[in-house]
């Protein structure tokens, strides 16, 4: 789910904020793709008017905790 949507959907970053009971602040942190508990708590919320696609949850990018170099 993209949060522009979600923000489109509720009015205003506070507004979307209110309605999962977090802050404003959680929701800035977030990228476009909103997180995936998130996501799923919106489209119960919204009775399924903002759907979830688990889709764009299936491949995480993975984090490279040891990139090696070269020279």
């Amino acid at each position: 789910m993209q949060k522009t949507t979600a923000i489109k959907f509720f009015g205003r970053p506070t507004d979307l904020a209110e309605a999962l009971n977090i802050t404003s602040g959680s929701i800035s942190q977030w990228g476009e793709l909103i997180p995936e508990k998130q996501a799923l708590r919106l489209a119960r919320i919204t009775n399924g008017e903002l759907e979830y696609d688990p889709a764009l949850y299936e491949n995480p990018p993975r984090l490279i905790t040891n990139p090696q170099v070269s020279v």
